[in-house]
């Protein structure tokens, strides 16, 4: 991986912590436009570029892994509360942030990393789908979780000490997959399929979350369809 790749891993979830003070009043509207769009390209390079390439190797029964990682979403979201689709649930009890919260959705963001090193998913293509769709899907979820740590009133401080926390996550399973495949441990280099594949089931827990969540009318609204089909077509041009 190229430095410049880490720093757009890092550098998505500062943007999406700074678009927080840049929009006034951010309302739950723009959030789910965010989430609409990043969940719209995550799928459209999920199942137009990522799915063909863990299935097309030679690993038999591939999708049991990608059935892996879909259910180890649901065990993290059980502990994230679904920030990582939208969901803010603000703690106001003694300005405490659940810590389990955290570890959570800094678990999911390590997994995402990991493969991006990697094996024989090193093809520019791959590689450069992978990592937009991750730093676009870190946009919103970094919205979603400082307007959660703000609300909950832990102090400016605090909050960004977790934001960079989150922040880092994401580079430090990229640089430890590449440890694993290319280092000591590069017996890990031949699991690169299977990890690939349970990094695709969640993303498609997610973004099959995001797109199929409604509103409160049980309606898509213009707007959101329409950023679906925007994030849509630019993941289409993308894979």
């Amino acid at each position: 991986m190229l430095l410049s790749d880490y720093l757009i891993l890092f550098l998505s979830v500062i943007l999406g912590g700074g678009l927080f003070f840049l929009v006034k009043n951010p309302g739950p509207g723009f959030l789910k436009l965010l989430l609409s769009f990043s969940g719209a390209f995550l799928f459209a390079i999920t199942v137009l570029h990522l799915m063909p390439e863990v299935y097309s190797g030679a690993i038999p029964k591939i999708g049991i892994w990608i059935m892996v990682g879909f259910f180890i979403q649901i065990v993290l979201e059980f502990f994230s509360e679904g920030i990582e689709h939208g969901h803010v649930h603000v703690h106001h009890h003694n300005h405490a942030f659940p810590i389990s919260m955290m570890i959570s959705l800094c678990l999911h963001s390590f997994l995402e990393g990991m493969p991006l090193a990697g094996g024989g998913h090193e093809a520019h293509g791959s590689h450069q789908s992978l990592l937009f769709g991750i730093a676009l899907h870190h946009i919103p979820v970094a919205f979603a979780l400082l307007s959660m740590l703000i609300a909950s009133g832990i102090g400016s401080k605090k909050a960004f000490f977790y934001l960079t926390v989150f922040a880092l996550m994401g580079p430090l399973g990229a640089l430890s997959g590449n440890i694993a495949a290319h280092g000591s441990f590069s017996m890990i280099s031949g699991y690169q399929d299977q990890i690939m594949a349970i990094v695709i089931g969640i993303f498609l827990h997610i973004s099959t979350t995001i797109l199929f969540e409604t509103s409160s009318d049980h309606r898509f609204n213009l707007y959101k369809m329409i950023a679906i089909l925007l994030g849509g077509m630019i993941g289409i041009i993308a894979s």
